[in-house]
């Protein structure tokens, strides 16, 4: 046996200077919003969200909407 101390080829820490190079600052982790959910406005709350366009205005809009939500049943 020997009486100098082993080093250990995995140890745990490397380096300082090998470390403060290798790895980049951390990114910030999120903070948490304790907020209500249900006072925000989800998608389906609006037309939008249900596929409706936004009001255009005018005959030929007006007739391009009736075309597209006809029933089949009207053809």
């Amino acid at each position: 046996m020997s009486t100098a101390p082993a080093s250990d080829p995995q140890s745990p820490e490397p380096a300082a200077g090998a470390k403060a190079e290798a790895t980049p600052a951390p990114k910030p982790r999120p903070k948490l919003v304790f907020d209500d959910p249900l006072d925000q406005q989800s998608s389906d709350d609006t037309d939008r969200g249900w596929g409706e366009r936004p009001p255009a205005g005018g005959g030929a809009a007006d007739l391009a909407r009736f075309l597209d939500e006809k029933p089949p049943h009207h053809i």
